[in-house]
């Protein structure tokens, strides 16, 4: 079956921006299969190439499973509306203030996912945070930041305090509400959200049977942390095959996200 002819949102933005938009639908369709999304709320950001201080995030209304390439709008860090979709949805102020944050931050984050996933939320709660307890975990191990909660998040001025703690990482949980994953692509977030969310699900799962724990050693830990941190060795390899496995399975099952 043919594909029907591009859309005018693919018409007059540039090809590059174009590949990142359908990547940024592929991604909230993902989550949504994946059982991660949370009804009408959170957010996937992606910046826009080429384009220095804009970025692309969804209209506040719509069902990740309904979320395509042309229905993105296009802010600036200031929340002012570059482009807009053809919808009736508006922005998210709590979506701005977490992704404009870590977006003028880190110019070398291209795309910030957060989540309110159940596991995500519970090891959220937990004063320890995530632990060490399997090698999916150790991946994030002296790696991941931590942000205090502030009530629904709208206010300005805590865009300073997330960056902060975020630091140099690529992931922070944020206490009492859930999961911010980063990456320097869409793929890359996607690869760090989902081995994310796994470790916090194992977490879970483990503390509730009530047996003693074996816990790895804090040099295993780190070694870890290292062979998976974004600059490890066939970490890009690995991102880049997950990535392209999940676009052929939506591809399969609805390529309507890339119209």
């Amino acid at each position: 079956m043919s594909r029907p002819a591009p859309s005018p949102v693919q018409q007059r933005v540039s090809e590059a921006e174009w590949q990142v938009r359908v990547d940024l639908a592929a991604c909230y369709r993902l989550v949504a299969k994946l059982g991660m999304s949370d009804l009408i709320y959170n957010h996937i950001t992606a910046k826009v190439p080429g384009q220095d201080g804009h970025f692309l995030i969804n209209p506040f209304g719509m069902l990740y499973s309904e979320i395509t390439a042309s229905c993105f709008y296009t802010l600036d860090y200031d929340g002012n509306v570059v482009d807009k979709p053809d919808t009736p949805f508006a922005v998210n102020q709590a979506g701005f203030v977490i992704h404009s944050a870590v977006h003028k931050a880190r110019p070398d984050l291209h795309c910030v996912m957060h989540t309110h996933t159940r596991a995500g939320m519970a090891v959220s709660t937990m004063k320890e945070g995530l632990l060490p307890l399997t090698q999916t975990a150790m991946r994030f191990y002296g790696a991941i930041g931590y942000h205090d909660y502030e009530v629904p998040t709208a206010d300005i001025s805590e865009r300073e305090r997330l960056a902060k703690d975020l630091g140099t990482h690529n992931a922070i949980i944020l206490r009492n509400h859930g999961l911010v994953a980063c990456g320097s692509s869409v793929p890359a977030a996607f690869n760090l959200m989902y081995w994310l969310e796994t470790a916090c699900k194992v977490q879970v799962d483990a503390l509730g049977m009530g047996r003693e724990l074996n816990m790895p050693s804090d040099d295993l830990a780190k070694r870890m942390a290292s062979r998976y941190s974004p600059g490890g060795p066939n970490i890009h390899k690995f991102t880049a095959l997950e990535w392209q496995a999940m676009r052929r399975m939506l591809d399969k099952e609805d390529p309507s996200y890339q119209d």
